[in-house]
């Protein structure tokens, strides 16, 4: 089992909710409104006057075998627009209760 992080600007929440529905991943906890900058050329995205975008988050616990298919969705939906800005990290699940 993995866990999968999604962080992206809001512009993209309707490709995320699509890309859970077309996926079946039934179970993820979504944050609205999460402040940052990404790492290497993204801009902050803090709710405020200057910087006025936002960003959500959501984690999902998905068998190993949805990791991929949730990469390259997150991969294309970054190559319609690199501006707007969308991450995943995946991480091993070693235990669940």
């Amino acid at each position: 089992m993995k866990a999968v992080f999604i962080v992206f600007n809001q512009a993209n929440t309707e490709r995320i909710t699509y890309m859970l529905d077309k996926l079946e991943i039934k179970g993820f906890t979504w944050w609205e409104n999460v402040q940052g900058r990404g790492t290497v050329d993204g801009e902050p995205r803090h709710g405020t006057h200057t910087w006025p975008e936002m960003n959500s988050s959501v984690l999902t616990m998905v068998d190993d075998d949805k990791v991929e298919p949730i990469l390259k969705t997150i991969k294309k939906i970054d190559e319609i627009n690199k501006e707007i800005g969308i991450r995943a990290f995946v991480w091993s699940v070693e235990a669940t209760y």
